[in-house]
């Protein structure tokens, strides 16, 4: 099978919907560590709940064709909270880095859609 542009942007946006499902099902499941964080970085409690929501319809957006672009600026807004939080709140490299990898994701899903 021949590699487009097409299953490039299916595959990626794919890698990115499984992520952001994992990322909500933490922030609902909210233990201890994730409590901490959000309470932490100056966040009420159900901000957390509103996150985990919002992430898990993101990737529930991602998958198909006609609803991907809704779930990609869904994903992209809420990386660019999250990079904010991390840099107001000076959060080491290593918080860093895996919403970098996020964000690099949902801009190489973009990319693809040509």
């Amino acid at each position: 099978m021949a590699w487009n542009s097409a299953s490039v942007e299916s595959l990626l946006a794919t890698i990115v919907a499984v992520l952001f499902a994992v990322a909500g099902v933490v922030n609902l499941a909210g233990r201890g560590a994730v409590k901490r964080d959000f309470a932490r970085w100056g966040y009420p409690a159900w901000f957390r709940l509103l996150c985990g929501t919002l992430e898990l319809f993101s990737a529930a957006l991602l998958p198909g064709q006609q609803t991907r672009v809704v779930g990609l600026t869904l994903a992209g807004t809420i990386m660019i909270g999250v990079l904010f939080t991390l840099v107001r709140n000076r959060e080491p490299f290593r918080h860093l880095a895996p919403a970098l990898v996020f964000s690099a994701l949902i801009v190489a899903t973009v990319a693809a859609r040509g």
